[in-house]
């Protein structure tokens, strides 16, 4: 751990311990035992770049990325905390400090995240009806930018750009290239009306109160406004990869319908709506993953060349990918 890394982990700690041990706390510090004052152990569960996040006890502490805008940095922490996003965000927890070494932070309760070694116990169904819920709130007043699905792509193309050259990389590029100006993140897009998540997978979700209550989205660092598809992307794009088994795509798109939810239409294909988004989220994992096992200096493992292979099919077939039905 790099020592500015460790400073700032030291600093999480302190603010997550003085969160836990608020009075307001209910039942006290579970790290410690103690209602107040006591230290105890606390633990990182996320060291990056792009966010540092450590829990003591029931409170989790976040510092978010170092260019995180200040003001949409608070209208998201915002939105999360109105009451109209209850039972579908979690909401976060008072934090008068709201910057450490010059990192916007927030405090949230802990929940329990899907376990990453039982994928048959995944809540896609859940996920689906969350989302219809999310996107069917209407946008609480006040400035809020736009969510960052198309600027997440475009990083992701850039950091595989800014690395050493990959004879492999040319059909990640050639699919990228294809794609309209406003999911490679180069123009506005063609709904700016629906609050989306912006970066929508199964490690958003956490179990709360915990260990066993209700499924609720975390992680608002790119919620905003935007087209609502881009929330179905990733699973659209695994689906589309043969990463995603087809009797789990169709059941997290029927509970998606059935609560109402506004990316697809009722019935029929929702390709017309989905295809741009999942192309884009197909680009954007392959080309963190062609970053990652170059910096590993590995060769790509089966999940990562299924979405290689599925750029290279999307780089194929030359599409008229103009904007899509609103829907």
């Amino acid at each position: 751990m790099a020592e500015d890394s460790t400073v700032l982990v030291s600093e999480l700690r302190r603010l997550a311990r003085g969160v836990a041990h608020l009075p307001a706390q209910r039942g006290g510090c579970t790290a410690c035992g103690s209602p107040v004052g006591a230290d105890g152990g606390t633990d990182v569960l996320a060291d990056r770049a792009d966010g540092t996040v450590v829990r003591h006890g029931a409170v989790v502490a976040k510092a978010h990325a170092p260019d995180a805008d200040p003001d949409g940095h608070a209208a998201r922490v915002a939105v999360a905390a109105d009451p109209a996003l209850r039972g579908i965000l979690l909401p976060p927890l008072p934090l008068p400090d709201a910057e450490v070494e010059g990192r916007r932070v927030s405090a949230w309760p802990y929940g329990v995240p899907v376990d990453p070694a039982d994928p048959d116990a995944a809540p896609w169904a859940e996920t689906a009806r969350l989302l219809a819920l999310l996107h069917r709130t209407p946008p609480p007043a006040g400035p809020l930018p736009p969510h960052r699905g198309p600027a997440k792509a475009a990083r992701a193309v850039a950091r595989l750009l800014a690395g050493p050259p990959q004879p492999v990389a040319a059909p990640v590029l050639r699919a990228w290239a294809g794609l309209p100006p406003w999911a490679r993140d180069e123009a506005a897009g063609p709904r700016a009306d629906v609050l989306c998540h912006g970066d929508l997978h199964l490690g958003q979700l956490v179990r709360h109160p915990a260990p066993d209550g209700p499924w609720l989205l975390i992680d608002v660092d790119d919620l905003g406004l935007g087209d609502p598809a881009w929330d179905l992307a990733r699973p659209a794009a695994w689906y589309a990869a043969g990463i995603l088994p087809p009797d789990i795509w169709s059941a997290f798109l029927a509970a998606y319908r059935a609560a109402g939810g506004p990316a697809v239409p009722a019935d029929g294909d929702p390709w017309p709506q989905l295809d741009v988004p999942a192309r884009a989220l197909t680009v954007q994992t392959a080309a963190l993953a062609l970053v990652k096992s170059a910096a590993e200096d590995r060769p790509l493992d089966e999940v990562e060349q299924l979405m290689l292979d599925a750029c290279a099919r999307i780089a194929s077939v030359r599409t008229d990918l103009g904007e899509p039905a609103s829907s």
